[in-house]
């Protein structure tokens, strides 16, 4: 019986998504400006990286196939690999909206067919009626922040108040999530995750879809840094996913890095967390050497969005994806006859991109393994097809939404 790998590599998109001109995304391209920054210089950095960018190995699996599936073009200064070595597609989401949870439900069978609920873009993004409702239930002294922000931004800016007066740091962005940022030590990691689980259930009647932990250290606004003890309480998903099909057919699903949290833990057997895409690497190795046949490894790497996409950092990006491109022939060299890896993404986040949020994309789904043959798969009209392909390879029942392509070799 096969084993599954499902990897997600956090915002990476390959061209806008039909749709993308209703989310102020039309052009965005988070691969082909990744691309076309480096083959120009601008994705050098010293001592990081330099030149164009180098993904060999995703290549030779139909990367750049998918790219001008989704596009009628190659990225700049790329070009297609001498031989292929795995089925490919481009995949465009139904979902409603261009966040995590979004996207990850939907690739695992479960389309966001309603609509999230959001903070507003001007003035406070905070109501002082839910604010007060906050400060009530978790006893706080009032709350620092209070709009849209980034990150690593917010915390530079509100970190040194937030140690001298014990205000958590509270802000949003475009996706439905409330974020609360607060020091490890000075307010207390258990701390955090109390005000978040209270939060997320102040945030319930609201339909907001996400309420993040945020810890960081430091001492001011030059040391500070988020750690990786982030937590994410979502809501559940609409129905049913790949995951609860799984574990009711008796198989396991080993959860690694955030896709316990996307999912509000339901249908994950195990739990396995890392900090930095090479640690979740890693982990995931672990994990495929104890994990049983029938069994489904899925994988968030949330450093390309998290680190480079949101913080628009295009040499940061680019030699992520070289860092991960050259870890692929280690992974490939455990697989055992009968295994089956799909690479793919959640959304886009184009580092060369206005703003700082995700930006609505077509993700590439690259297909290889033992059993699997090269071949082309076209644009998959739903993320779902991809949580379909791998009902067909590990042989449960198909879900309710997409079309699986599982190109099983004769």
């Amino acid at each position: 019986m096969a084993r599954a790998f499902l990897f997600v590599l956090d915002s990476f998109g390959i061209g806008n998504a039909p749709d993308a001109e209703q989310y102020g995304d039309l052009g965005a391209d988070t691969l082909g400006h990744i691309a076309e920054f480096c083959a120009a210089g601008a994705g050098d950095r010293a001592g990081l990286r330099e030149g164009p960018l180098l993904l060999p190995h995703l290549t030779s699996l139909g990367l750049l196939h998918a790219y001008e599936a989704a596009n009628g073009a190659l990225p700049a200064g790329m070009g297609h690999a001498t031989r292929l070595l795995g089925a490919f597609a481009a995949a465009q989401e139904t979902s409603r909206g261009k966040d995590t949870p979004s996207g990850h439900w939907e690739i695992a069978g479960a389309p966001v067919m309603f609509d999230w609920g959001y903070f507003p873009t001007q003035g406070d993004a905070f109501s002082p009626e839910l604010v007060a409702q906050i400060c009530q239930a978790a006893d706080l002294p009032g709350i620092l922040g209070n709009c849209h922000a980034s990150g690593t931004e917010i915390i530079a800016r509100f970190g040194e108040e937030h140690l001298r007066t014990g205000k958590p740091i509270c802000y949003t962005s475009s996706d439905s999530v409330f974020q609360i940022a607060a020091h490890e030590q000075s307010f207390g990691l258990d701390r955090l995750i109390s005000l978040s689980e209270a939060v997320r259930q102040i945030l319930y009647p609201m339909n907001i879809g996400r309420v993040i932990a945020r810890p960081f250290t430091g001492d001011n606004a030059e040391s500070f840094e988020r750690t990786g003890n982030r937590r994410d309480f979502s809501v559940r998903p609409p129905e049913p996913t790949l995951l609860d099909r799984l574990v009711a057919a008796g198989r396991k699903v080993h959860a690694v890095g955030k896709i316990g949290d996307i999912f509000a833990h339901q249908g994950v057997s195990t739990l396995t967390k890392a900090n930095g895409n090479m640690a979740l690497f890693d982990a995931s190795l672990s994990v495929m050497d104890t994990c049983e046949d029938g069994d489904l490894v899925f994988a968030n790497f949330v450093d390309f969005d998290m680190l480079y996409g949101h913080r628009r950092d295009v040499a940061g990006y680019a030699a992520a994806l070289e860092s991960f491109d050259a870890r692929l022939p280690e992974f490939a060299a455990r697989m055992k006859q009968g295994d089956v890896a799909i690479l793919t993404a959640d959304h886009g986040c184009d580092p060369t991109w206005r703003g700082a949020d995700h930006t609505r994309e077509q993700v590439p789904v690259l297909m290889f393994g033992p059993s699997v043959r090269p071949a082309s798969h076209g644009v998959r009209r739903s993320f779902a097809d991809i949580g379909e392909t791998i009902a067909q390879i590990l042989g449960i029942e198909a879900g309710s939404h997409g079309a699986g392509f599982w190109p099983k070799a004769g």
